[in-house]
């Protein structure tokens, strides 16, 4: 049972990186649990925008045990080369996915409740880029389960309910920046990719 120690080697921040999704997984599953005795005088539309934070944990679980995601990405877009860091993987998912949703969820609430439309679309997209991924290189891709499965219909009843008088504007604001976050994960390993393939002292 040794192996199941959690290790002690390495810095706080380096075992951070190398962990998260366990515990970010395990804490979804918690929010989920306490949803709906939390969410009882809340609106559909409210409580489908809260239940897009958890989803997105669980969705990590499937994306990142076992550093998949990270293996595919630099198997397949790296050629074997290190294009997707484990600092960078907990950068993304930490920063740019869990405090996310948190701000557009506590705007959803505090500001006002169109904004929640930007977190339907942020599961949707997603949901749909693991499918057009799928398609497109004939094979399972880590995160297409729950992409396909949680993402699609969640992101879109998040769109669906959030969409009471919101305008073609906010619309297109909330996919705007969904779509800005995608770009810049895609922006980082193209920009460590070429400087990989220049040579050890460039990257």
């Amino acid at each position: 049972m040794d192996d199941l120690k959690p290790p002690t080697t390495g810095s706080v921040f380096a075992r951070l990186c190398a962990f998260w999704v366990y515990g970010g997984s395990m804490g979804g599953v918690v929010l989920l649990a306490l949803t709906p005795f939390v969410a009882s005088g809340w609106t559909l539309a409210q409580t489908l925008v809260f239940t897009c934070l958890p989803a997105y944990m669980i969705h990590q679980f499937e994306e990142h045990d076992a550093d998949r995601f990270r293996t595919f990405i630099n198997t397949r877009l790296g050629c074997g080369m290190d294009v997707l860091t484990a600092r960078a993987v907990f950068v993304i998912n930490v920063i740019g996915v869990w405090c996310v949703l948190g701000a557009i969820i506590a705007a959803t609430f505090a500001i006002d409740p169109r904004i929640g439309l930007a977190a339907g679309y942020f599961l949707a997209i997603n949901g749909a880029l693991h499918l057009v991924q799928g398609f497109a290189l004939r094979c399972y891709n880590p995160g297409l389960a729950t992409g396909v499965a949680v993402f699609l219909p969640l992101g879109t009843s998040v769109v669906v309910t959030a969409s009471a008088g919101a305008t073609g504007v906010q619309h297109g604001l909330a996919i705007a920046l969904v779509l800005a976050i995608h770009a810049m994960i895609v922006a980082n390993v193209a920009i460590r990719r070429r400087k990989l393939m220049r040579g050890p002292a460039t990257a």
